[in-house]
């Protein structure tokens, strides 16, 4: 791909409505929490983050001390919306408005002396010879040279990525074998690459992926819908159905097993016109005793347990097998109809408790 192509596309990803999203604070403390022996001594990368506007470098830059990071770098991106709006923690040496830069943490020191650290001791941080803030040559495109460098010397990155470029972003940090905490669309767990690395227990959940997340976004985005949108203290804020934290870092959930109480009758759980498996409308549901294939809705992945339950391909249960299947393992679309009816996205697994 050519400079002038790359930074096109990204700036066109990055102009997109579902590309100008700000993470709130309370929901990154929210999840973070959950993982703070896995970032003692490790290079933090936020990727997607200007620091003017970024509460994931906040958090971390606030936590520091805390989390006993190795370091912490953030690059900024030179088309970033907000930039310099409602988040300024301090003003970078060298930087002229939206240039974009990179800046590496290597020590957050106590200034006022009172024990801890907060935004008081970040904004001076940059006065601290350990730490640099050094101008960009590129647009901060998390696919350049000079980026793609950065992530190399990380151990864990931690952004929200831009959404119409989750596939992409994935692929990079699974190429690059980095270990990720990010946030991402529920559908993208229908994406073909994505599905790929759940079924192969390479990615899965984190913890909080219930409830409704609010995204800061500029002023002038246009949100139709009234209960999608707010104003608190001049910023403008946007919810935009289910976001989930999508990561490769090990969770304590991922080890609990879901308890079930259902049993399987064949009224209740009906099989597909095209596979061997019956259809399962609510995770809640999924029968006991059941050791067939079962299709469950993508909402399942919250309460999987590799060693409760395996994901299969829905390739090896469909029961036409002379017209070759050429999708990803998902049973969606009219594909998945029961009596003619189709049914929505499902995924297939089976219960490896149940006795065969």
């Amino acid at each position: 791909m050519t400079a002038k192509s790359l930074n096109k596309n990204l700036h066109s990803a990055r102009t997109a409505k579902t590309d100008e999203f700000y993470t709130q604070l309370v929901d990154i403390e929210k999840e973070l929490k959950h993982y703070k022996d896995q970032f003692r001594g490790k290079v933090v990368y936020c990727n997607c983050d200007d620091p003017y506007e970024s509460n994931f470098f906040k958090y971390f830059a606030s936590n520091f001390n805390a989390l006993e990071l190795k370091k912490l770098i953030t690059t900024s991106y030179s088309g970033s919306p907000i930039v310099g709006g409602q988040l300024p923690l301090f003003q970078v040496a060298g930087s002229k408005g939206k240039q974009p830069f990179k800046i590496e943490i290597k020590e957050v020191p106590d200034i006022d002396k009172d024990g801890a650290i907060n935004l008081d001791d970040v904004k001076y941080l940059l006065k601290h010879d350990k730490n640099i803030s050094t101008p960009l040559k590129g647009s901060g495109d998390f696919r350049s040279d000079e980026c793609i460098e950065l992530l190399k010397q990380a151990d864990i990155v931690v952004t929200n990525p831009p959404f119409s470029l989750f596939r992409e972003y994935v692929a990079q940090l699974m190429e690059n074998k980095k270990k990720f905490l990010i946030l991402g669309d529920q559908n993208a767990i229908t994406y073909k690459e994505t599905f790929g690395y759940i079924k192969d227990d390479k990615l899965w959940l984190g913890y909080d992926n219930g409830g409704t997340k609010w995204f800061q976004v500029p002023m002038n985005y246009d949100i139709p819908t009234e209960s999608r949108k707010k104003i608190v203290n001049g910023v403008k804020y946007f919810s935009m159905g289910r976001i989930l934290w999508f990561t490769n870092l090990d969770t304590t959930k991922r080890h609990e097993n879901f308890v079930l109480y259902k049993k399987y009758t064949p009224e209740e759980f009906p099989r597909y016109d095209n596979y061997k498996a019956i259809n399962v409308d609510r995770v809640s549901d999924i029968p006991m005793d059941y050791k067939g294939a079962m299709g469950v809705p993508i909402t399942f992945l919250d309460k999987y347990n590799p060693n409760q339950f395996e994901i299969i391909s829905s390739n090896d249960i469909r029961l036409n097998d002379k017209t070759p299947f050429k999708e990803h393992g998902l049973i969606k679309d009219k594909d998945g109809a029961i009596n003619g009816k189709p049914t929505y996205v499902r995924i297939v697994i089976k219960n490896k408790k149940v006795k065969k």
